[in-house]
């Protein structure tokens, strides 16, 4: 069962990475409209490099700005989620080396929302099964481990550079297809996963102890106990009470239906958090 869950998530990683590299090369990188992110700032050294004897590929820039950044994530997030971000980015560099860089229409309307549509389906197809593609998703969570810092800052401040830089460079046309790309990016991931950056789960379950140890072993969370009773079988049960990121919801899902698959879990959306948010015994 293992392994048959790990071959899944490593084949989604790649079908996540081949969408990734065919809306950059058939959609955004002929028309000179950026991605957001990292995936953003190597189109944009890319575009810069090409007069120049040193010009780079996006996919090799991809990797090298990749680098540090999943060292950082191998030490401060955990092997698991930086090694299938780190398959993601490599893959999608052999997949941009294989896929012609050649636009399937010259409209850039077109490749504007065709190319955040399909780059945003692969990503979220990958967020959904708990990888990432990396770049700034990693930053995401080295933050959220650390100290529970508001990271919609960064990446609107990080995205917000791409934009300009997008209308310094190419023309403030330009510049408004990129911001289209990226709000087209944004739906379409909220659809298939979701852009939250946190997340509360309220798990119903008659095997709250086993829950509990199950999640410790697997999440660096706290969790609340209430005791609650079944409206329609007046059973004793408990509701268990966890705020996660996004990137921990594919595991807190295993977890939950590997140990209880008849428990009810409801998961909303987490405006703010107060207080600690890390691992504690309880709250």
């Amino acid at each position: 069962m293992f392994v048959y869950q790990e071959v899944k998530v490593l084949t989604i990683v790649v079908v996540g990475a081949v969408l990734n590299a065919a809306a950059l090369n058939l959609f955004l990188i002929p028309a000179r409209v950026l991605s957001g992110g990292v995936t953003g700032i190597a189109q944009l050294i890319s575009a810069l490099l090409e007069p120049t004897p040193f010009h780079l590929s996006t996919g090799i820039l991809l990797l090298l700005l990749n680098i540090p950044v999943a060292y950082a994530g191998w030490i401060k997030v955990g092997h698991r989620f930086t090694f299938y971000s780190l398959i993601s980015v490599v893959a999608t560099t052999l997949f941009m080396m294989l896929i012609p860089v050649r636009p399937l229409t010259n409209d850039i309307l077109l490749n504007a929302v065709f190319g955040g549509v399909v780059q945003a389906t692969g990503v979220g197809l990958t967020l959904k099964f708990g990888a990432s593609t990396g770049g700034m998703d990693i930053v995401a969570m080295i933050l959220s481990r650390a100290k529970d810092r508001p990271i919609g800052f960064y990446m609107f401040a990080l995205n917000a550079i791409i934009i300009l830089s997008a209308g310094f460079f190419f023309g403030w046309r330009r510049a408004l297809y990129t911001l289209l790309q990226l709000y087209v990016s944004i739906r379409v991931i909220d659809a298939i996963h979701t852009r939250y950056v946190k997340l509360t789960a309220w798990i119903v379950t008659g095997k709250a102890k086993e829950v509990q140890q199950a999640i410790y072993s697997r999440l660096n969370r706290g969790i609340t106990k209430i005791p609650a009773k079944g409206g329609f079988t007046n059973q004793d049960k408990d509701v268990l009470m966890i705020v996660i990121t996004r990137y921990e919801l594919y595991d807190l899902k295993r977890v939950i239906t590997e140990v209880d698959s008849r428990a009810f879990t409801n998961v909303v959306e987490t405006t703010a958090v107060f207080g600690l948010f890390r691992k504690e015994k309880s709250i």
